[in-house]
């Protein structure tokens, strides 16, 4: 199969324990964009997050994409255009905030380049902060954060060890799920989304745009908010440190983050035809 597009996770994929990108991995991906291939980053970042990502790659040379907040904004790097765009409702924004509060649990939302949450030091806000090269405003009290939160965002993050997160994730599935998407991204956040938000329906858009057909397309990932990707593309890759569900659903499994796995699966199936 002429594969022509290779949509990626980052984190836990694309980059390795230490957050970057390894140099054989850049090299197989340059090669690829220097042969017509195109390079889709597809995160729960927000796109401010991926930017850095994407810049170094130079995606906006060779026609890449940004499907950020996975999947609630994609944009197009060679024209800078938001061709898709969907946000939480901002009657939600209140329910959220307090299921955060009941719970005693962390909170996190994004306006414009900034971090809004509950903590500025609290270790997995301070890990969003620093993976994603943004600021945090901290608005530690519930209710000041309910009066300053009225705008529409893209989603809200709850974040707490995982194992009392696993604990807090049905709960707000009862009060959310039905009309929201919720889901973990990582065992340490619980992500609230627009229903029908995830990086399948988000490539189905992108094939809306572009006019590739699914076929085509190759994803990579690790984690849970990956499975629906890697059930839709044409070739579903799991890398080898992906969570048990997606190594059970992908159609290959490739090299760890830290083992060039993604240099692996560009150099094998983009590559060496």
């Amino acid at each position: 199969m002429d594969y022509k597009i290779i949509v990626l996770d980052l984190d836990g994929t694309l980059t390795n324990r230490d957050k970057i990108i390894t140099p054989r991995t850049k090299e197989a991906l340059m090669r690829a964009q220097d042969m017509g291939k195109i390079v889709v980053l597809a995160s729960g970042r927000p796109t401010p997050g991926v930017m850095p990502l994407a810049q170094e790659l130079r995606l906006w040379e060779h026609g890449g994409y940004i499907l950020s907040f996975n999947g609630g904004m994609i944009v197009n790097l060679s024209t800078g255009e938001v061709v898709f765009d969907c946000q939480l409702p901002p009657q939600v924004n209140s329910r959220v905030i307090d299921l955060s509060r009941e719970h005693g649990v962390d909170i996190m939302t994004y306006e414009g380049d900034r971090i809004i949450a509950s903590s500025a030091s609290y270790q997995y806000i301070a890990l969003e902060s620093r993976v994603c090269h943004m600021e945090v405003k901290e608005i530690g009290d519930p209710e000041e954060m309910k009066a300053y939160v009225t705008f529409q965002v893209p989603k809200f993050i709850l974040t707490d060890d995982g194992d009392y997160l696993a604990t807090v994730e049905p709960k707000v599935k009862a009060v959310l799920g039905k009309n929201y998407s919720v889901y973990r991204s990582d065992p340490y956040y619980l992500e609230v989304l627009p229903k029908g938000i995830d990086k399948a329906k988000s490539l189905e858009r992108f094939l809306e745009v572009t006019g590739y057909k699914r076929e085509e397309l190759i994803a990579c990932g690790d984690g849970y908010n990956d499975l629906s990707m890697i059930k839709f593309a044409g070739l579903g890759v799991a890398m080898e440190n992906g969570v048990l569900p997606v190594r059970q659903a992908a159609d290959y499994i490739t090299r760890s983050n830290n083992d060039d796995g993604v240099a692996h699966v560009v150099e094998k199936f983009m590559l060496s035809l």
